[in-house]
C-alpha cells in the first residue's frame, strides 16, 4: 500500500464538468488535462478549426454554450472551460 502521496493538484486534479461541458466530455470527474483533451477531440472530430486561421475555433451548438459566442481562439478556450468546471 502506498502512503504519503500528495493529492493531485493543478492540471492533474479531478474537476467536475458543468452540464453544458458534460455534453462534450461526459459527466464523470476528470483531470483538467483530460477535459482539455476531450474538447480538442470534439473540435477535431467535427472539423471546427477555422481553415484560414487554425488558432480560431468555430463553435458548434455544444461549444457555443461553453464559449458564449460563435468563435474563440485556442488561447481563450481554457478561460471559457474554467468557468464550466468545479474542483
Amino acid at each position: 500500500m502506498l502512503t504519503g502521496l500528495a493529492p493531485a493538484r493543478g492540471i492533474h486534479a479531478a474537476v467536475t464538468p458543468s452540464p453544458e461541458l458534460s455534453a462534450i466530455v461526459g459527466s464523470a470527474p476528470l483531470p483538467r488535462s483530460q477535459v482539455i483533451s476531450k474538447v480538442w477531440e470534439h473540435i477535431k472530430k467535427n472539423n471546427l478549426q477555422n481553415p484560414a486561421n487554425k488558432r480560431e475555433i468555430l463553435a458548434d451548438d455544444k461549444l457555443k454554450k461553453i464559449f458564449g459566442r460563435d468563435r474563440a481562439t485556442m488561447f481563450e478556450m481554457n478561460k471559457h472551460i474554467s468557468k464550466h468546471v468545479k474542483a
